[in-house]
């Protein structure tokens, strides 16, 4: 890992300084290819995480201003648009959710009310993941809710009267139904998931529609 580390932090810059000098595809401007260069650099560690992320994530008000790619007004404007903040609630809400197990609780007692053999059991989780999914990232809500079913599994695998086949199917089919759920819910409001939030950016900018939670 540090040496995966070290590589990236040399390789960014690297790939950057290279990209701008002898890099120049026909038909990119030079702004453009300001832009990629950049793009390399920030990619490279993003994925080795050479530096912090939220660190990596802040090199494009640094970068794109001094290679002339854009000016530091318009990037810095794209990190304060309204979308990003409302994603960032979404975070928060999250963490609230996490911090006080309201997931478990949500989960339980829908399981709680719609049954507790197994069809009855994956359902309830279905609907929970899905419920809260529609608030939180999708990916957040899988996170949270798999604990929840790795304990339901684990009970029923000291359970004396249920065969080690029937654990596997129902264990393969709840993390299954979790994943597929949280898919579901995540396109039900804006903040369900990211994509979610930069669809109705894009939509937004080029027709000029406003995708709301009404």
């Amino acid at each position: 890992m540090q040496s995966t580390r070290r590589l990236g932090l040399v390789l960014g810059p690297l790939l950057f300084i290279l990209t701008l000098l002898f890099v120049h595809p026909a038909g990119l401007s030079k702004e453009a290819n300001a832009i990629l260069a950049s793009t390399l650099w920030i990619a490279v560690w993003w994925i080795t995480e050479a530096i912090p992320i939220p660190v990596t994530s802040l090199l494009p008000i640094v970068l794109f201003p001094l290679t002339g790619g854009l000016d530091l007004q318009r990037t810095t404007a794209a990190f304060a648009h309204r979308l990003i903040f409302l994603f960032i609630g979404g975070f928060i809400i999250a963490l609230a959710i996490e911090k006080w197990n309201l997931h478990k609780r949500i989960a339980l007692n829908i399981i709680n009310f719609i049954g507790t053999n197994m069809s009855k059991i994956i359902l309830g989780f279905m609907v929970a993941t899905a419920f809260l999914s529609m608030w939180i990232s999708n990916t957040a809500t899988a996170v949270m809710m798999l604990p929840i079913g790795m304990a339901i599994i684990h009970q029923m695998n000291v359970n004396e009267h249920t065969s080690s086949e029937t654990v596997l199917f129902f264990g393969k089919a709840l993390m299954i139904s979790i994943a597929y759920s949280a898919s579901i819910g995540g396109v039900s409001t804006l903040i369900g998931t990211p994509p979610n939030l930069v669809l109705a950016g894009v939509v937004q900018k080029i027709y000029g529609v406003e995708i709301s939670f009404e």
